[in-house]
């Protein structure tokens, strides 16, 4: 894997985007906003059709993305595209060991930690270690129900603030 980012310019993010739309693996997509700008890219990588194993990863959302109901939007819908489309069994997240938020937003959106493999990689000139999560098919379907619980319009405010967190609903789905 290469490294990539923080991007110095538009340029450089923008050549970065094209070489990754013309890759199988990893196959980006578009985070859309409701006019269609393009606002966050989330990667399908590591593709092991053999295995049916797949990871997320290489996501990049704009600041007006994160942290909303439309990024976990975007997130539940990859999984249940890798689950109920392309059939895979295990659905992976990877992070560097020190990326407390990456390793937070696996967790509210239910992956479960398996560990940390030590001096995994080189990035960025440094030893990396990773934190490594995972969510089953056979966690799916209660994974599922969260996060369509989640998404409920009544879940909303008139603000659009939630009243429950994601985390509440993946209480009760066997994490």
């Amino acid at each position: 894997m290469s490294a990539y980012g923080p991007f110095d310019s538009w340029p450089s993010f923008s050549d970065w985007v094209a070489t990754r739309a013309q890759l199988e693996d990893p196959c980006s997509y578009a985070v859309l906003d409701r006019s269609g700008g393009a606002i966050g890219i989330a990667t399908l990588m590591e593709i092991r059709p053999a295995m049916r194993v797949i990871e997320i990863g290489h996501i990049v959302y704009a600041p007006e993305l994160q942290r909303t109901p439309l990024a976990t939007e975007a997130q539940f819908l990859l999984a249940r595209y890798v689950f109920e489309v392309l059939g895979y069994r295990r659905y992976e997240w990877k992070c560097n060991a020190l990326n407390a938020p990456s390793r937070r937003a696996a967790e509210r959106l239910g992956f479960t930690f398996e560990g940390i493999l030590r001096q995994h990689m080189v990035a960025k000139g440094r030893n990396r270690d990773t934190a490594y999560y995972s969510m089953l098919d056979g966690e799916w379907p209660s994974r599922k129900r969260a996060f369509e619980k989640w998404l409920e319009p009544a879940n909303f405010d008139a603000d659009g603030h939630q009243k429950k967190r994601l985390s509440d609903f993946m209480e009760g789905s066997g994490r």
